[in-house]
């Protein structure tokens, strides 16, 4: 491995993203055909939202269908990508004196991992190992274990952040496909500032006035935590490759740090 290993964040958005070829699709599609091949790609999931910290650690990871409501053809989807486990004991040394948990059976690779990486990697075949959010802990916690995570990127592992800036089902407006109301607007537009200029600050974020509508849920933010932290570790910042809002509600923006 030449460089370190950039590392990202992707607003997934709605599951039918797998299925789909949209601007979105497309650039995540070119990031991945931009980079060389990561040794293993380590997701941090706004759907792997639990009461622990934990890494999967089983050779063969299932793709978990994690929704409802949504076409056959996206239940039928499958992402055979293999697991390592022993990169996943070495992660868990890495980030210490924080616990990580090894799961070997419960979870595998949910829809806010998968649906993305079909479009990165459609061939599968770089292993996948997935960091749950522990939902007991504070912003802080998040942005320092994501600094740990930095050190990763020289080994050739992909850091990859999955979620939305601006998550908000209950606000949804079907008649705004391809848009966002004002105050997802605001609020994004003030992450990306905070992240082009010092994502150390992303705590700032708590004090948005649009915050409770944006961010209902912190399970969909906090992976942006994540990147934030290890952007503040290489003392980068992270750069918009893709952005833009659907249904209102949702920020589909998507960064990436290079330094």
């Amino acid at each position: 491995m030449s460089e370190k290993m950039p590392a990202v964040f992707v607003g997934h958005g709605n599951p039918m993203n797998t299925l789909e070829t949209n601007r979105f699709t497309e650039a995540w599609s070119e990031f991945g055909a931009s980079i060389e091949t990561p040794r293993a790609i380590l997701a941090i999931s706004a759907h792997w939202y639990i009461n622990a910290t934990a890494l999967t650690s089983m050779a063969q990871p299932r793709t978990i269908h994690d929704f409802y409501g949504f076409p056959d053809e996206l239940f039928a989807v499958e992402y055979p990508a293999p697991g390592d486990p022993g990169l996943a004991a070495h992660i868990a040394e890495v980030v210490k004196p924080v616990w990580a948990g090894l799961d070997t059976d419960s979870w595998g690779i949910d829809h806010g991992t998968w649906s993305v990486l079909a479009h990165m990697f459609p061939s599968a075949d770089v292993p996948v190992i997935q960091l749950s959010i522990n939902a007991n802990e504070s912003l802080d916690y998040h942005v320092a274990l994501g600094a740990k995570l930095d050190a990763l990127r020289s080994e050739g592992v992909l850091v990859l952040g999955s979620g939305n800036v601006v998550h908000n089902l209950g606000m949804i407006q079907w008649g705004l496909s391809g848009k966002g109301a004002d105050w997802a607007i605001r609020f994004d537009e003030a992450a990306r500032s905070v992240m082009a200029s010092d994502p150390s600050a992303i705590g700032q974020l708590g004090g948005h006035p649009d915050l409770s509508k944006a961010v209902p849920t912190p399970d969909h933010f906090i992976p942006l935590a994540y990147l934030a932290g290890l952007a503040a570790a290489a003392n980068a910042t992270a750069e918009t490759f893709v952005d833009g809002y659907d249904l209102g509600s949702l920020s589909m923006t998507s960064y990436v740090v290079r330094g």
